[in-house]
C-alpha cells in the first residue's frame, strides 16, 4: 500500500482562480468533499474489492490435522513386535529386518528338583539381519534361590535362526535354530536344564483365527562331564480377544536323562498389545509330572526399538 501511494504523482496547484461565487455558495467545500471521497476510494479500495483484487494464499491446514498425520505416518512406520514369551515355544517367523527386540521378563518358580524357590530375571535379544536371518542371545542376569549359590547368574547362550521356508496363512513358516552355552553361571536350573548345545525345528501358522508355534528341540545336556542327550516337544496356540488382547495355551515336555525322567507342564498366558512395537504379558506354568517344576510365575514385556539399524 505504501509503494502503491508512492506512485501518485502530486498534482501541481491549479493557477486559475475560482470566482468568489463559488466561496458564497459552498460549491468550492463541496467539490474538494468529492474529490476526497474519489482520492480515497481509488486510493483504498474497500476489503472486498481488496480481497479479489489479490491473489488468495494457499489454505493452511489446521495445526491439528498436521498433528495427527505426523502421528498416523509413525505409527505406520512403526516395527511390529513379535513376541517369543512367555510361552517355552518360540516363533518360527522371524522379528522386523533391522530392529533390536527385547524380551524382557520376571520368573518365580516353586518346587523343583534343584531348589524349593527361586526367582530370575530373564533377557532374550532378536536381531534380523535379512528376511531369513535371525540373531538372538539370551541370559538371566540376576538369579536368587534358596539352595547354593542363592545369588548369581545364569547362563549366557548365543545362536541365530534361519527362515527355510516362509509360509502365509494355513501353510506354515519353516525355520531351523542353533543355539550354544557360551558362559555357564552356575546357579540352580529348572526342570529341563540348561542345553550345552541346542538344534531346533520351527514351525508356525495361523489357522482359522488361531496361531500355533510348535519346536522339536534336540539338546545335548552336561552333569559332572558325562554329556547326554535330550528332547522336547512345544506346542503353543494362541488367540486373540478384542482389540489388543490375547491368550496362549501351551503344552510341552522334554526327557530327564540325568533323572531317567519327562518334565512336562501346561502354560496359560494373556497379553496386551500396548502398542505394536510394546507387548506386555502375564501367565503361570503348572508341572504336570513329578521332575517337573511344580508352579511357575512370568510377567514381562517385548520391545522393538523403533529405531532401524543399517548394516552397510
Amino acid at each position: 500500500m505504501i509503494n502503491e501511494l508512492s506512485s501518485h504523482r502530486e498534482l501541481p496547484e491549479p493557477t486559475m482562480r475560482l470566482p468568489s461565487i463559488a466561496f458564497q455558495h459552498g460549491l468550492l467545500p463541496r467539490l474538494a468533499m468529492i474529490l476526497v471521497a474519489v482520492a480515497a476510494a481509488i486510493t483504498f479500495p474497500s476489503p472486498a474489492v481488496a480481497q479479489a483484487s489479490r491473489k488468495a494464499p494457499p489454505a493452511r491446514e489446521p495445526k491439528q490435522n498436521i498433528e495427527t498425520g505426523i502421528r498416523a505416518e509413525a505409527q505406520q512406520n512403526t516395527p511390529v513386535a513379535n513376541p517369543g514369551r512367555p510361552t517355552v515355544s518360540t516363533p518360527a517367523t522371524l522379528t522386523p529386518v533391522g530392529y533390536l527386540q527385547f524380551e524382557t521378563g520376571l520368573l518365580a518358580a516353586w518346587h523343583s528338583p534343584e531348589f524349593s524357590t527361586q526367582q530370575s530375571l530373564g533377557e532374550v535379544i532378536k536381531f534380523t539381519v535379512s528376511q531369513r536371518i535371525q540373531l538372538l542371545a539370551g541370559t538371566s542376569p540376576f538369579v536368587h534361590s534358596n539352595t547354593a549359590p542363592q545369588n548369581g547368574t545364569g547362563d549366557i547362550t548365543l545362536g541365530a535362526q534361519g527362515v527355510i521356508y516362509r509360509g502365509e496363512g494355513p501353510r506354515p513358516t519353516l525355520a531351523l535354530s542353533y543355539f550354544r552355552d557360551v558362559f555357564s553361571g552356575g546357579t540352580p536350573d529348572l526342570d529341563i536344564g540348561s542345553a550345552s548345545n541346542s538344534a531346533i525345528f520351527l514351525a508356525s501358522a495361523d489357522v482359522k483365527g488361531f496361531h500355533y508355534d510348535t519346536n522339536y528341540l534336540f539338546n545335548e545336556v552336561i552333569n559332572d562331564g558325562v554329556r547326554r542327550a535330550q528332547f522336547g516337544q512345544t506346542l503353543s496356540v494362541s488367540h486373540a480377544v478384542g482389540k489388543n488382547f490375547g491368550i496362549s495355551g501351551e503344552i510341552w515336555n522334554f526327557t530327564q536323562p540325568f533323572l531317567r525322567g519327562h518334565a512336562t507342564g501346561n502354560l496359560w498366558a494373556v497379553n496386551y498389545n500396548a502398542r505394536k512395537n510394546l507387548v506386555f504379558d502375564l501367565g503361570f506354568n503348572r508341572g504336570l509330572t513329578t521332575t517337573a517344576t511344580r508352579w511357575e510365575l512370568l510377567a514381562g514385556f517385548t520391545y522393538v526399538l523403533p529405531i532401524k539399524l543399517q548394516l552397510h
